[in-house]
């Protein structure tokens, strides 16, 4: 397996534990929901139910997104490869590596620091198209490209 392979798994396997975790939650909440109206009465149960539906609907939201990250990050073809930039590559820098696929944050595979970028992010938009060579700032921060995976 690939290194860029490796990093897209991980990726993977952080979307599936986000989306785990969340269905979790909603579940342990509609079960509070159920258990809190068999054994409260009057304003504070209302209150209470109200409160547990208003996180549902938050979690609901959190859940719809992250699916929808994942059915757009599972599009990525890792065994593509391209001079240039694009949406699913694996980015050597002067800073280090840039996953150019969906905003996941900073992660570490074999031992090395990759972050995980959205190709729409700010960086992201500076990167796309560029070559080994090419250069790119942000933020007062020079960006050399090293290699493209």
């Amino acid at each position: 397996m690939s290194f860029k392979q490796k990093v897209y798994v991980h990726c993977l396997q952080l979307l599936n534990t986000k989306i785990d975790s969340l269905k979790n939650i909603l579940q342990e909440l509609s079960e509070s929901s159920s258990n809190d109206s068999k054994s409260s009465a009057g304003d504070k149960h209302e209150t209470a139910r109200a409160m547990i539906q208003i996180e549902q609907e938050t979690i609901s939201k959190k859940l719809n997104q992250t699916l929808e990250q994942k059915s757009l990050f599972e599009k990525i073809d890792t065994n593509l490869h391209s001079s240039q930039i694009h949406k699913g590559s694996l980015v050597c820098t002067n800073k280090g590596y840039l996953f150019l696929s969906s905003a996941l944050g900073k992660i570490i595979v074999d031992e090395k620091t990759i972050i995980v970028i959205s190709p729409q992010s700010p960086l992201g938009i500076k990167l796309m198209g560029l070559k080994i060579n090419d250069a790119t700032e942000i933020s007062g921060v020079k960006y050399f490209i090293e290699g493209i995976d």
